[in-house]
């Protein structure tokens, strides 16, 4: 129970849909796993892959294999849970925020509403009949510019602007209109007060809603000092991530053993992958300093963007299907290059095209930083394979470094099923001897931008190489 509690603010997430932006998209709504929540499979898949690394790590030095395992937590455990821990706390942060902006909202509306009283009482004086008045005015205008005698005539039998007033507020001059305005003044009689009367009432609403006020700027205030805590939690965690790693790195010499090895690849890979989501948010928040980089995901991960199909790519200049296996990570193609390996890449806008923190924006990027070419509109994650058989590119299902990774339209993984709608992409990060991969991916599902996660049965898969 112990290791489900910990493993509880981590794992509970579902892919949120990958999806191509456009210039105008719709929202819908799709059913999500909350974030909390751990399904049996998931946890029973953590069981597994931890029990599977205990056992690469047989006959390692135990001081050595502690380092490993401990990094390996981080990973999969701690982080985790620290980022969704600061992601609660921005919400509450937020939810805050905007409850103090609608109480001071209000506060400034009554004060309004008593200066402008206060400055019909100077006119006027205290004892003036705003409601005669009103029932006069309101009437008058449901008759849309008829005369105002001729309307007191034929409504209410009246010669006088007072007959009129006194008659539209009786029984009989009610039953007798014609018009909604009766009924309307009625309203505005029942709910009036004397000018006297009014202005205690606003007083003491300001004094509640002052007092309204103080309270949520102060709930404001500790959310945001929560919000301040959590964020150093979560980066000492990082910095503690990233000093395990290099301390690994330079004793994986030590590693005899093949599994050994993978085993220590792996965890650092993960540690990778997650310093590079650390950069991510920490240039999101650079571009909008207003979010504080705040993570847009929650126990309801954000809703999907509909997208309009991706274009159909632009003829292939010059012929030549990429071919071969050979390629090195990084590769040789320019980031943001339009033709490249003799085809056409696609790339047009670079990555706007692709939506925040969507799956097929990451694959953008991570394509981008390893030299390989990408295209601005390759459509939903689940398109990739065939947008890139039309440009050009290799696309098999054996899984390559650095190749991006397609998930058909509701296709079971693991303990998840792709979108039916939209499918999911990912980059592969490392083939692993067991035919498993490694893979960064985006989505607004997952507590961090990108995710790491291991998919086993890789030829079930389509890979977009160059």
């Amino acid at each position: 129970m112990k290791q489900m509690k910990r493993l509880r603010a981590g794992l509970g997430f579902s892919l949120a849909c990958c999806a191509l932006l456009t210039a105008t998209v719709t929202s819908i709504v799709v059913s999500t796993e909350p974030a909390h929540a751990v399904t049996q499979g998931e946890y029973q898949q953590k069981v597994n892959e931890h029990a599977a690394l205990k056992s690469k790590l047989a006959g390692v030095d135990s001081e050595l294999a502690q380092q490993i395992e401990a990094l390996d937590d981080l990973n999969s455990n701690q982080i985790p849970a620290a980022q969704q821990a600061l992601t609660e706390s921005q919400q509450r942060l937020d939810q805050a925020k905007s409850q103090a902006k609608a109480t001071n909202d209000r506060l400034d509306a009554a004060r309004k509403d008593k200066q402008a009283l206060e400055d019909k009482i100077e006119q006027t004086g205290i004892e003036y009949d705003d409601a005669k008045d009103s029932v006069a005015q309101m009437a008058r205008k449901s008759f849309h510019g008829s005369d105002a005698s001729t309307v007191m005539e034929l409504v209410t039998k009246s010669t006088s602007t007072q007959q009129f007033v006194d008659k539209m507020q009786s029984d009989a001059a009610l039953t007798r209109s014609q018009a909604n305005a009766a009924n309307d003044a009625a309203g505005t009689i029942s709910t009036s007060k004397n000018r006297k009367d009014r202005l205690e009432a606003i007083e003491q609403q300001i004094a509640t809603l002052k007092k309204q006020a103080d309270t949520e700027e102060a709930a404001a205030q500790k959310a945001a000092q929560d919000a301040q805590d959590k964020q150093e939690q979560l980066k000492s965690l990082r910095d503690q991530g990233s000093k395990a790693r290099e301390a690994l790195e330079s004793q994986k010499g030590n590693l005899t053993s093949q599994s050994a090895q993978e085993a220590a690849d792996i965890v650092a890979m993960k540690s990778e992958i997650d310093a590079m989501a650390a950069q991510q948010s920490a240039a999101a928040a650079t571009a909008n300093p207003a979010t504080g980089g705040a993570q847009q995901v929650s126990g309801t991960p954000t809703a999907p963007i509909a997208a309009a199909p991706a274009p159909a790519p632009a003829p292939v200049a010059g012929g030549g299907a990429a071919s071969g296996m050979d390629y090195a990570v990084p590769g040789s193609c320019p980031s943001g290059s339009g033709f490249c390996y003799g085809h056409a890449t696609g790339n047009t806008v670079g990555g706007s095209a692709y939506p925040a923190r969507q799956c097929t924006l990451w694959a953008y990027i991570r394509r981008s930083e390893l030299g390989l070419p990408v295209g601005s509109y390759m459509g939903n994650g689940a398109d990739w394979a065939n947008s890139g058989r039309r440009y050009g590119y290799l696309v098999n299902n054996t899984p390559h470094v650095g190749a991006a990774m397609v998930f058909a339209r509701g296709q079971r993984v693991t303990n998840w099923t792709a979108d039916p709608m939209y499918g999911h992409v990912a980059v592969v990060e490392r083939v692993n001897s067991d035919g498993s991969v490694l893979i960064s991916e985006g989505g607004t599902g997952f507590a961090t931008f990108p995710h790491s996660a291991i998919v086993y049965n890789a030829s079930a898969y389509e890979y977009v190489h160059y």
